[in-house]
């Protein structure tokens, strides 16, 4: 057993091995919380839940922060009187905690928030402060009182993330760059300003204000994991500045930091990157309102978490016709007379683990599956019990893993599932009237009973249990 993954930073394959061989350590940077979750959220969220879920079949244990950033110039600009800037940040973390759930993404470890660790920043930057890589800006042309930024010319390793010179980055926009020695030097620290909210400031050795957005990762996974860690996980559009950042302050204060730096690819929309100027940004509720959670987790899931996922109504409908194949067949093989064959963890198809060892290789993962679930079918035709049976453990442990198991409870209607039990009765209505007519040899009846559920896009299988229908798909 060989766990594989691309790490960014060295641009290359690796073999996974944790600090800790029987405990795995994972950090991903969650949400700014200054508007609700939109569909590129969950599909960063997803790749992370996968990936933990498979690193606990091999590990055992997965120790998974993911933060939330409650205070940032952004949750600020969107406060208003009527909503202050806690409240919107709490009413908006709900609304992803909601979404995350919805598509059954496991609750982390830990979820620290931002304000919840200011003190561990304070120290963080003090530490840079005392090791020559963090200065005050009071006394600069232009700085102002309590602003701290760290120096990136102090530290050679600097743009060791994404392989840039600093020549060649560009200025750091987060803070007014008057008051820095190098426009590139990033805000650790930010005093407080009269026009933000009294309640938005903090008491630190440099004057009231407020942490920067880069330091609250590196102060919060050292206090949750430690100096040292396996993952550092987060989407492709934060590793720079933000993960170039959090790798430079953390490793100039004398952390190792990540082991791994491991990156989901982006979510476009007909080949465009989402935007809101452009009309096509898709919201995480509009989605969910529109489709079956479990069709959204796999249309989010299915392609490899590295590339860019251009999504579409056929992405979605592609995943509905998967997930409903799947479906189908545990419905049969439930239906089936037999013992189910015993099988443990360590009998998973091998192709499947292997695709998983390989840098999650789900799409190959998936292929399994439903290769698997032709066999059953197969199997089931040929009134085979002891295969068939098999499949259906295989199909069960395999979707389970990867949250995709239709028979989860995860994924019954929480509100009892009315409108699929009146389609039940319906349809089983039907049944029995088509029943009476062949008994009573009403051919032309029977038939019209068998059109009209036909098109109605709903199959009838006859078997010696008796009629049983599913939809088509």
């Amino acid at each position: 057993m060989t766990v594989r993954l691309y790490d960014t930073q060295a641009q290359a394959m690796r073999d996974f091995a944790p600090v800790d061989p029987e405990r795995v350590t994972m950090y991903v940077c969650g949400p700014t919380v200054q508007s609700g979750p939109g569909i590129h959220h969950l599909r960063a969220a997803l790749a992370f839940d996968l990936l933990r879920r498979w690193l606990v079949h091999r590990y055992g244990r997965v120790t998974f922060v993911r933060n939330v950033t409650d205070i940032d110039d952004k949750v600020l600009a969107n406060a208003t009187d009527a909503e202050p800037w806690w409240a919107l940040a709490y009413r908006t973390e709900q609304e992803f905690a909601r979404a995350y759930a919805a598509i059954g993404i496991l609750p982390p470890t830990y979820e620290p928030r931002a304000t919840g660790s200011i003190p561990q920043m304070v120290a963080l930057i003090e530490r840079l402060i005392a090791r020559g890589h963090a200065y005050t800006s009071a006394g600069s042309a232009g700085g102002r009182a309590g602003d701290v930024y760290f120096d990136v010319r102090s530290w050679p390793a600097y743009g060791a993330l994404t392989h840039q010179s600093i020549d060649a980055m560009e200025s750091a926009a987060d803070a007014d760059s008057r008051g820095k020695r190098d426009p590139r030097d990033f805000a650790l620290w930010k005093g407080a300003k009269e026009t933000e909210p009294a309640d938005a400031v903090w008491d630190s050795p440099w004057g009231p204000g407020r942490p920067g957005w880069h330091i609250e990762c590196s102060a919060m996974s050292r206090r949750y994991l430690g100096s040292e860690f396996d993952i550092h996980g987060g989407g492709l559009d934060l590793r720079f500045p933000h993960h170039e950042n959090e790798l430079a302050q953390s490793t100039a204060a004398g952390d190792r930091f990540a082991r791994y730096w491991v990156h989901n690819g982006l979510v476009t929309v007909g080949d465009q990157k989402m935007s809101k100027s452009l009309g096509n940004y898709r919201l995480a509720a509009d989605v969910l309102a529109e489709r079956d959670p479990l069709v959204v987790r796999y249309a989010l899931g299915a392609a490899h978490y590295r590339s860019t996922l251009d999504l579409s109504a056929e992405s979605f409908d592609e995943a509905e016709a998967a997930v409903s194949r799947i479906r189908t067949f545990q419905q049969r093989a439930r239906r089936m007379r037999g013992t189910p064959s015993r099988l443990t963890a360590t009998e998973l198809p091998a192709a499947f683990a292997d695709a998983l060892d390989d840098d999650l290789g789900v799409p190959q993962a998936l292929a399994v599956v439903h290769e698997t679930v032709r066999a059953g079918n197969v199997a089931l035709d040929a009134r085979d019990h002891d295969r068939a049976a098999e499949a259906s453990v295989q199909v069960a442990q395999m979707t389970g893993i990867l949250g995709l198991d239709p028979d989860d409870p995860q994924w019954r209607d929480p509100h009892g599932g009315a409108e699929a039990a009146a389609l039940d009765r319906l349809v089983r209505a039907m049944i029995t009237q088509r029943a009476e007519a062949r008994t009573n040899k009403d051919w032309a009846a029977a038939d019209r009973i068998r059109d009209a559920i036909a098109a109605a896009g709903v199959v009838l299988e006859d078997g010696p249990e008796g009629t049983h229908w599913s939809i088509h798909d």
